[in-house]
């Protein structure tokens, strides 16, 4: 059943499926447990951890329980329904876990997401914030993606029912290069139009509600002052961070570790 399309599975949801016992919902983490009649491709993932993307059903009635792979660098991916990065299962064949250690027993899921064009010099503070935080051991409820430049992608992942976002972006504020700053834009209903193919903030916002039927999470902004500003019509490309930018990388990935404990104890989020 992996690999398979959204045209596959019908898109009206059923939130919940019980598994020995268990509720499993979009969130839960389960260990995957192909039975033998499987394909090659199901019994390759046997034993692995995934976290249940949605619980869906088609059109003939069966339960099917889409997962993305814990682990997986392309996990944004599947969470926007690309084949090859989002797996669907019958529930028999999981079994539900326990949370990661260091999740809360509320389970806030918390995304963070790097966002800016690698190619226009300090405009890659966010995604490069993303990669330096592959390496963080993060609780099981946050996810870090880089976005890069896909205004949509991120769209979609914000409506992915997260309580809080962190966007880590450039964001010139008159500081001295490379000072952070956390901040929480105002996202109520505003005059700005929505754009499928931008990766303003604000825009993407403007996006994420015009898709939407619900609130969206909570917003802050983990930006960064930057010293090298393009606007895309420079004739070259500029790859790579200016030094004072470049240092503040490290800087900010314990500035999102700190900002995401105080978020899963419940504590008071201030800009700063």
């Amino acid at each position: 059943m992996s690999e398979q399309t959204r045209d596959d599975v019908r898109l009206s949801r059923t939130r919940t499926v019980t598994v020995d016992g268990i509720t499993v919902r979009k969130g839960s983490r389960v260990r995957l447990r192909p039975t033998r009649s499987a394909d090659i491709f199901d019994l390759a993932l046997t034993g692995r951890i995934a976290e249940v993307d949605g619980v869906e059903e088609d059109f003939e009635g069966n339960i099917h329980v889409a997962v993305v792979l814990e682990g997986d660098p392309g996990r944004d991916f599947g969470s926007s329904g690309q084949i090859g990065h989002r797996f669907f299962f019958a529930p028999d064949e999981l079994e539900p876990v326990e949370p990661a250690v260091g999740d809360s027993p509320s389970r806030t899921r918390i995304l963070v997401a790097g966002i800016g064009n690698v190619f226009m010099a300090d405009d890659g503070f966010g995604p490069a914030v993303a990669a330096a935080l592959g390496g963080v051991a993060l609780p099981g409820s946050v996810h870090v993606a880089d976005f890069g430049i896909r205004g949509m992608d991120l769209a979609y992942r914000l409506l992915d029912g997260y309580d809080v976002a962190l966007l880590v972006d450039a964001a010139p504020r008159g500081l001295a290069p490379g000072t952070l700053s956390v901040i929480e834009p105002d996202v109520a209903e505003g005059d700005v139009a929505p754009e499928a193919h931008a990766m303003d903030p604000v825009k993407v916002l403007a996006l994420a509600r015009h898709l939407g039927e619900g609130p969206l999470p909570r917003i802050l902004v983990v930006g960064c002052e930057p010293m090298v500003r393009m606007n895309g019509d420079e004739p070259d490309v500029v790859v790579g961070l200016s030094p004072p930018v470049k240092a503040a990388v490290d800087e900010a990935v314990g500035l999102v570790e700190s900002l995401v404990g105080e978020l899963l104890r419940g504590e008071e989020v201030s800009p700063r």
